[in-house]
């Protein structure tokens, strides 16, 4: 099951400690989610939980994660998300401590819809953590959390998760610049992130040699 494997996947690449985090994808009205309190290591696909978009569970015996809230808040609002990957990553908190909104350090910037901004501090597992998710993923696919973490969805878990990736590198830049005594970061102009999002929309192969919407790889 690949939620399994790509929850596993946040720990071995170190973008979650212990049972932080979590991962879901829809499938039409039902959402299968990471269960609450599981090790990553000692998950089976037999434990991941199935809800509806009302919350309701419909398959396992273990209780969902307290973020639920959250997931299912981007499935009911956000059409084209079909998977979400929710970590604690080191760099990316870090970051969701300092601004409210990551500088465009880096043309991937674009492949997240513009610069991320941060999701204002709420309890976990709240409505109201949800509800201000939602106001920083307004036209973007990926947002942080104020002392939290990250959000990110996609058209499968392996796009979600290439975001999230994505994300923690930005910041892990974006903190390695800034911290240089007596220099500002170069930051990216909108009019540069246009670009490159209209670059990025073409990027890869297809099975005839063409071209097709994927991102490039960035460094983790």
């Amino acid at each position: 099951m690949q939620v399994v494997r790509t929850a596993r996947r946040t720990t071995a690449d170190g973008l979650v400690v212990g049972t932080s985090g979590n991962v879901s994808a829809r499938i039409g009205d039902t959402v299968l989610v990471t269960p609450s309190g599981v090790p990553y290591d000692r998950l089976g696909p037999r434990d991941v939980v199935g809800v509806d978009l009302d919350g309701r569970q419909v398959l396992g015996t273990l209780t969902p994660t307290s973020e639920l809230p959250m997931h299912l808040a981007v499935y009911r609002h956000t059409e084209d998300a079909a998977a979400i990957v929710h970590t604690h990553a080191v760099h990316a908190t870090a970051v969701s401590t300092l601004v409210d909104e990551l500088p465009a350090i880096h043309y991937m910037t674009a492949a997240l819809g513009g610069p991320v901004r941060v999701a204002g501090y709420a309890l976990y597992g709240t409505d109201e953590l949800a509800e201000n998710m939602l106001s920083a993923l307004r036209d973007r696919s990926g947002c942080l959390l104020r002392n939290h973490g990250t959000v990110v969805y996609g058209a499968t878990l392996d796009q979600a998760y290439d975001r999230t990736a994505q994300l923690e590198w930005m910041c892990q830049v974006w903190l390695a610049a800034a911290a240089v005594p007596g220099r500002t970061p170069t930051l990216l102009p909108p009019a540069e992130l246009d670009r490159a999002a209209a670059k990025l929309s073409g990027y890869g192969q297809t099975r005839d040699g063409g071209a097709e919407g994927d991102v490039p790889d960035v460094p983790k």
